[in-house]
């Protein structure tokens, strides 16, 4: 795999770099096959690393350079990757959670190859817990071995079993052994330090020829070294299945106490860890949280001496995490509905579906997302108990395999190959998001209108097609679903502002799409006759300024758009040209054009547009979404829009039948605070504060400090200057924020382009592109 891939790892996109890079020296083992480790060990590993802050120490040239440890998550981190902050001295530090298989992809991607945790976990509101395990790190020093760690290792196992505690032995994959025993989350991490010292010091008093437990390094030859100190709450431990940095791919592995027998006893490598989880799932279950796990939601909800369901011992899932099995159910409960069912990672990802697999592509089924089922319940029937929940008699409607094409977060699209002689036979569907995340998230249950079986199914990591082809990959699919039922009508975005233009048969006059008139700022369609024939009309379209390779530009939009003294535009419009490209018509002739379709519409406004002066066009429509997203792409386009011929115009709404797919992600805001400038922009605005209007107020969005230029700075400073205000205008910003905020009136509505938005909202690297008078601030929405 070589070069760069943009891939698909459970719906979050990412760029994997140099996969053929060699990672471990030594055995050749290159960074696709340590992102491929982790894939595949994701199943086990995760559970154990669930809500803990994770520290990464980084071998960017491979384990045979230098390595550095790294607390913070990188500042180019996906917005996606959970985050933790805890304080420093220096102040707070945010830490990776690694929650998902992406976040894992990703910080093999940063080359992060051992992943350290401490003995504690976050709560869901992000507070400190106590620790839930125990662990003694069996240090060999000197002229000791994995052997006599072993046998200090049966030694503390007595001592914890007198007390209730059963530990898993772990070969750490450097030099020694972890011991690992559940706690019961009572006791703080200083009780437990004192504890592991207490104990450290008891095997030292016992057996003085092995066991020493001070932390002088000229002590430890010939002995092994108990370290109790990484029970300290600000140490991290490696975690279980984390590879480890040394000249081979070592794993801290889980091992049976038999194992430690064994005078032969060593570090495992990868590929054996892999098969050991294949023949034996987990060992290290047993310290997993009860919580933790994606059947742990199912677990929660049923109770095995009430209910002939299965219920698992562990919420971990199967370790199979690569077959393609369904089953669809007849669920009588509290009304009859369907539950479909797809395996993937271990667990059967399920759906209840009131309405059943759609018959026909015409209409879509409701789909609403229920929590993962044990594969176990493949092939279950029964009766399930009155007050039990989802009470009521379970049969199996039809089972057997699926091919896959895509899966993601909001879209999952496969074909189901139904029982011979099944109701089902073969169909192929697609479900897609509309709302919500995760359990009881709503979704359609789509019918394509192919049914052959597509190709088989793909890999965790889906490459995705090459630039500027990228761009389709990243299509919404409620925007190919459009296409698919439309016709697909696209029109490009052209990355200007809307203008609404009126004829009334001699001239042209321009409104921006706030009402204010613009008609002074661009003569060359105004100034003279604009060729739209004798009747009046009233249009639809963008002006836009394209650059020199003619592509539209936005900023030197910005340079035309703001004039208004007669000079400046005179002497603008002949730097900058513009052109205003015609989509729609609203009114001919007095008559209203809006309730007609879109196709009429078209055809009346070609007519109109016939004999315009140059700069007036009415751009083509494309017929295919994939080719419309491509060329768009190569002309560093906003993106397309997704249009129904049949839909009618909607005067100031969004309409369902128009549907915008971009491909650069711009966001208008409005401006509610400044942050001023230091170092070089002393004295001149260092940060605007953004808001998007919400039903509480003007909700905080982050800020947007680059994408200025010296003169851009000037004029916004003395358009916010009138504009100050002493009230803080914004909902849910924080302390830090707020605390040298210059606050302004929120009337000014700009536009950013931004990276990611964060779960909350807020927009991440954000870059400033310029003012809009074309929108109002009661306007903005989310886009």
């Amino acid at each position: 795999m070589p070069g760069a891939q943009e891939v698909v790892v459970d719906g979050r996109r990412l760029r994997l770099t140099n996969l053929d890079k060699v990672m471990y020296p030594s055995t050749g083992t290159t960074k696709g096959e340590v992102i491929d480790y982790l894939t595949r060990v994701a199943p086990v590993l995760l559970p154990h690393l669930d809500r803990r802050p994770v520290t990464r120490i980084r071998w960017p040239d491979g384990t045979g350079a230098d390595s550095f440890f790294a607390k913070h998550l990188e500042a180019g981190a996906p917005a996606w990757v959970p985050r933790q902050p805890i304080e420093h001295s220096s102040g707070a530090k945010d830490y990776p959670l690694v929650d998902r298989l992406p976040t894992l992809v990703y910080l093999a991607q940063v080359a992060s190859i051992e992943l350290h945790v401490p003995q504690w976990r976050f709560d869901t509101a992000g507070a400190r817990q106590f620790p839930d395990r125990l662990v003694l790190d069996l240090d060999p020093g000197p002229g000791v071995g994995l052997a006599e760690c072993a046998e200090v290792a049966r030694w503390a196992r007595g001592i914890l079993l007198d007390l209730g505690m059963d530990p898993v032995p772990v070969t750490s994959g450097s030099k020694g052994i972890h011991l690992y025993a559940p706690l019961d989350g009572s006791r703080s991490s200083d009780e437990i330090s004192a504890f592991a010292k207490e104990l450290a010091r008891l095997l030292e008093s016992d057996h003085p020829d092995l066991v020493v437990s001070q932390m002088s390094k000229s002590v430890r030859p010939g002995k092994v070294f108990l370290d109790w100190s990484q029970n300290n709450g600000s140490k991290t431990t490696i975690s279980p299945y984390s590879l480890r940095g040394r000249e081979q791919p070592t794993v801290a592995a889980p091992r049976t106490w038999d194992e430690l027998d064994d005078p032969a006893l060593r570090h495992l490598l990868f590929d054996e860890v892999l098969e050991r989880v294949q023949m034996h799932g987990d060992l290290f279950a047993a310290l997993a949280p009860s919580t933790v796990g994606p059947l742990a939601p199912y677990i929660a909800k049923r109770d095995a001496a009430r209910t002939p369901e299965p219920v698992p011992d562990s919420p971990a899932g199967a370790t199979d995490p690569d077959g393609a099995r369904f089953v669809v159910q007849e669920h009588h409960a509290s009304r009859l509905h369907y539950d479909l069912r797809l395996e993937r990672d271990g667990v059967l990802v399920s759906w209840a579906v009131p309405r059943g697999i759609p018959e026909t592509t015409e209409k879509n089924h409701l789909a609403v997302m229920t929590e993962p089922h044990p594969m176990s319940y493949l092939d279950f029937a029964g009766e399930i108990p009155a007050g039990e929940y989802g009470a009521g008699t379970m049969t199996v409607w039809d089972t057997g395999t699926y091919d896959l094409e895509k899966w993601r977060d909001d879209e999952v699209i496969f074909t189901l190959n139904g029982a011979d002689g099944g109701p089902l036979g073969s169909v192929r569907l697609a479900l897609i998001r509309t709302e919500g995340d995760g359990e009881k998230s709503q979704w359609l249950l789509h019918r394509m209108k192919t049914d052959a079986a597509p190709r088989r199914a793909a890999p965790v990591l889906a490459a995705a097609p090459p630039t500027p082809m990228l761009a389709t990959a990243s299509t919404p699919p409620l925007a190919r679903l459009a296409a698919e039922r439309w016709g697909s009508w696209v029109e490009f975005k052209w990355d200007g502002i809307r203008a609404i233009g009126i004829w009334d048969g001699e001239r042209l006059r321009l409104r921006a799409r706030s009402g204010t008139d613009i008609t002074a700022r661009y003569p060359e369609f105004t100034a003279s006759d604009a060729g739209f024939g004798p009747v009046p009309c009233i249009v639809d379209g963008e002006i836009v300024a394209m650059d020199a390779a003619g592509r539209p530009s936005f900023s030197r939009l910005q340079h035309r758009m703001h004039l208004t003294r007669p000079a400046e535009i005179e002497r603008e419009a002949a730097r900058i040209g513009v052109s205003y490209l015609l989509f729609d018509v609203l009114e001919i002739d007095g008559v209203d054009a809006s309730r007609t379709q879109l196709t009429d519409r078209r055809e009346a406004l070609e007519r109109l547009a016939a004999d315009t002066v140059a700069g007036i066009v009415v751009p083509p429509v494309a017929d295919d979404l994939n080719d419309a997203l491509a060329t768009a792409a190569t002309l560093g386009l906003e993106g397309v829009v997704v249009k129904d011929p049949r839909s009618t115009y909607r005067r100031g709404a969004r309409s369902e039948q128009w549907l915008k797919v971009k491909l650069t992600r711009t966001q208008d805001v409005v401006i509610g605070g400044i942050r001023p400038g230091k170092g070089g922009r002393d004295g001149l605005i260092g940060s605007l504060l953004m808001g998007i209007p919400g039903p509480d107020g003007l909700r905080y969005v982050g800020r947007v400090g680059s994408g200025f230029s010296e003169a851009t700075l000037s004029r916004l400073s003395a358009l916010f200057e009138p504009l100050r205000s002493d009230e803080n205008p914004f909902v849910g910003i924080g302390a830090v924020e707020a605390s040298d905020a210059l606050w302004v009136r929120p009337e000014v509505v700009g536009e950013v382009e931004y990276a990611e938005a964060t779960p909350s909202g807020t927009l991440r690297h954000a870059r400033w592109r310029g003012i809009r008078t074309d929108v109002r601030p009661e306007d903005v929405r989310p886009e």
